[in-house]
């Protein structure tokens, strides 16, 4: 597996630098793709294999194929960053391949190891490296590494081939209007995940089941859902995609913990250290509605946001649902934008890494 080898097959047809200069002018989220993809293929008998770089297409697939049956599917995002002398590199790289892993285990899934994704990431980055924006305005070259059940089979067990993929957007920011505090549906209706389930896995069908109670939030103005545990119906846990934080007036900051329904979300993992690293208490613990709904009437809460790779971290201005709005704040807190400016100047290369966080990809 060590000497696994990329064949490079360079698209003959990519897009003309005018075009795609127009597009990195202003990145839509996920609009426009880059000229190549990596596919690297999994078989029981043979294990990883038959790694390439080919142009960007549609995936040849058969109606029978298992993921379009059972769900069998994973996926990552990350980012790679253009700093001001032109080098490319990626944020934590390592943390997103050890949770491919974990995802890959609980959906019976081949476990890429971690310097074969580190590699994929590279090997797009060799050939697509023009793609990655300069670095104003929050652009960035968005990488969705995933991985998918692709035995032509229709029998209800665990795959026994498979395919790792990386394709890659540029993007701007996630939030279209700038750093500024979002309004949050919470969903009192539906539950994202349930004990002893997928809910730690960054799989499709966890993203599938919010994006009912999403419509609702757009319905009633709303950029994104919140929603409580299944059990109870009673404690916070993540939004759709994105973790949650609450900072207190004392100064200190709570977080849900991670139970087995709440993804890890590697710049949650990061938020928590830069706060310790500033000598702040966070608590992971469970954070109820109630006790929200009484710090935010009390002050006692004073900010709340959300963090996740595609939308960094973004302030929370208020909850909405059918019992009426929590208010919290109709501008970003002091700590949410300083957490912010000290991630993104980390990614950006223009504050000190304190945690070797980054990794080169091209010079």
């Amino acid at each position: 597996m060590a000497d696994l080898k990329f064949e490079v097959t360079r698209n003959p047809n990519p897009k003309p630098d005018a075009e795609r200069e127009a597009i990195l002018a202003a990145p839509v989220f996920g609009a426009n793709l880059t000229d190549h993809q990596v596919v690297i293929v999994w078989e029981k008998d043979k294990g990883w294999h038959s790694a390439e770089v080919i142009p960007y297409g549609p995936i040849m697939m058969d109606p029978s194929a298992a993921v379009l049956h059972y769900g069998q599917e994973i996926f990552e995002g990350i980012k790679a960053y253009r700093h001001a002398d032109g080098s490319i590199w990626t944020f934590r790289p390592e943390a997103n391949a050890a949770r491919l892993q974990r995802s890959a285990h609980r959906m019976a899934l081949p476990e890429l190891p971690t310097e074969i994704f580190i590699e994929s990431l590279r090997q797009l980055i060799a050939v697509d490296g023009a793609w990655v924006p300069e670095p104003v305005n929050e652009k960035t070259l968005y990488i969705r590494p995933f991985e998918i059940a692709a035995e032509n089979f229709l029998g209800v067990r665990a795959a026994h081939r498979a395919e790792y993929r990386v394709i890659a957007s540029p993007v701007g920011p996630y939030f279209t209007g700038g750093v500024k505090p979002i309004s949050i549906w919470l969903a009192l209706d539906s539950a994202r995940a349930g004990k002893h389930g997928t809910g730690e896995a960054k799989t499709g069908v966890n993203y599938a089941a919010s994006l009912l109670a999403q419509s609702e939030g757009y319905e009633n103005g709303c950029s994104q859902v919140a929603f409580l545990d299944a059990d109870t119906a009673t404690y916070f846990e993540e939004l759709g995609g994105m973790n949650l934080f609450f900072v207190y007036k004392d100064g200190h900051v709570a977080t849900p913990a991670l139970d087995g329904t709440i993804l890890h979300g590697i710049t949650r993992d990061s938020v928590i250290q830069l706060l310790k690293d500033r000598g702040v208490s966070v608590e992971e613990r469970q954070v109820s509605l109630a006790e929200v709904t009484a710090g935010l009437s009390a002050g006692e809460i004073v900010e709340v946001f959300a963090c996740g790779t595609a939308a960094v971290i973004t302030p929370i201005g208020e909850f909405k649902s059918r019992n009426g709005v929590l208010t919290v704040s109709a501008e970003p807190g002091e700590v949410t934008v300083s957490l912010r400016n000290e991630l993104t100047g980390i990614q950006y290369g223009t504050v000190e890494d304190g945690h070797d966080s980054m990794l080169k990809l091209a010079d």
